[in-house]
Order: structure tokens, then sequence, then C-alpha cells
């Protein structure tokens, strides 16, 4: 189950429990219509939460990650896991953007120059 909030060209996701395929179209629904109508997009995901995901989700992140190589400028992870912290640098590989991890929600908000006190 996922959670989202989006503000500005700010698009910040929450992940509780097992990441599905499912969550993951309901944000790329929402960063596609936040790149049409805003353009270049930062994402915060706060992965924290997280229990795992499925195998079908790593491939459509694949997929959807080279797609949009180009329209996003940072991308925050939330995360105390070394997996998913080494799975976000292989994830630079596809993307353009600066991927930072952190284990701090106001250190991850205060790189992408969001204000604490937006949180979701």
């Amino acid at each position: 189950m996922i959670s989202t909030d989006h503000k500005g060209n700010l698009v910040a996701v929450t992940v509780f429990g097992e990441f599905t395929l499912a969550d993951y179209r309901e944000f790329e629904e929402l960063v596609n219509y936040k790149i049409q109508f805003v353009g270049t997009v930062d994402l915060l995901f706060d992965l924290r939460e997280m229990a795992g995901f499925t195998l079908d989700l790593a491939w459509e992140e694949i997929k959807f990650s080279r797609e949009h190589a180009h329209d996003f400028r940072r991308i925050a992870i939330l995360t105390d896991d070394q997996w998913v912290t080494w799975s976000a640098w292989i994830s630079q590989l596809f993307v353009d953007a600066e991927v930072q991890v952190f284990s701090s929600d106001e250190d991850a908000r205060a790189w992408l120059g969001v204000a604490a006190e937006a949180t979701p």
C-alpha cells in the first residue's frame, strides 16, 4: 500500500508493507500527470515501512525509469535497509537525476529544498 502527496514539482510516496505493481502504477499515473503539467519532478520515496516488493514491480520500475530518464531533478530515498540503498545506486544508471539515500525525513526534504512542515 502507498500514500502519495504532491505539491509543486515534488511527489512524495510512502510505502507500507509490500510494494506492488498496482501501487507502482498509481505512482506512475501521478508522476506522468506532474511531468505533463509541471515539468521536471523531484521524488521523495519513504521506504522505511516497506516489507518488500514484487518482481513485476522491479521490472516496471526499470522500464519507467528508462522512459523518463530526463524527467527527474532529484530523487531522495528514505531507508535504513542496505539492499534498498544498493538498489538506489543502481537506479542512477537509468536516470539523469541526482539520487541520495537518507535515514532522516528532515535531511531528505532539506536536500530537496522542501520545508519539513510539508510532511504528508
